[in-house]
């Protein structure tokens, strides 16, 4: 599933390579990463950087997907398993894609960064009644890429209000 997702990246010749200034970065700009065999979007304008995996302090009592705490830049972060909440299984992570969730910041623990692409609002579908509640509100929409399903986040709620209440004494 995830060379599919790629070939449209080649064609399209963006790449994770490239470099972006906010002043070039549409609204309709997407970052697309991969999760275990699922592709999916982020709204480039939400992301705030991506890093290689740092160390992670695992936290009692939090949801699976939660893998912990990591110190970004200072602060602690939570960081989400992507493959926790959209796929199957997953490999170890490759890269930390940190990204603004309202005030804050969550680090998305993702197995690749395939790259950067303009996501057509026409081939964005609002998500099936079964799969309104699923992830924990993290999905916005569906689309199809290069005939593989392409699942757009939400970054603003990739982590639900009741975690971030477990986390806010830390």
């Amino acid at each position: 599933m995830a060379a599919g997702c790629f070939g449209v990246l080649r064609r399209r010749h963006l790449t994770a390579g490239c470099l972006y200034s906010m002043s070039t970065v549409s609204p309709r700009s997407a970052l697309l990463i991969r999760a275990g065999d699922r592709c999916c979007a982020l709204n480039l304008l939400h992301v705030v950087e991506i890093m290689r995996p740092l160390p992670v302090d695992a936290l009692a009592h939090m949801p699976a997907f939660v893998r912990g705490l990591s110190i970004i830049r200072g602060a602690p972060t939570p960081v989400v398993s992507l493959a926790s909440l959209v796929a199957d299984s997953g490999e170890p992570p490759t890269r930390f894609v940190v990204v603004r969730a309202g005030e804050r910041q969550v680090a998305l623990a993702v197995d690749a960064v395939l790259g950067v692409f303009e996501l057509d609002p026409a081939t964005l579908r609002a998500l099936p009644p079964l799969l309104r509640h699923a992830a924990a509100g993290a999905l916005q929409a569906v689309a199809a890429l290069d005939g593989q399903l392409l699942l757009l986040l939400n970054s603003g709620n990739i982590v639900p209000d009741e975690v971030w209440q477990k986390l806010v004494p830390l």
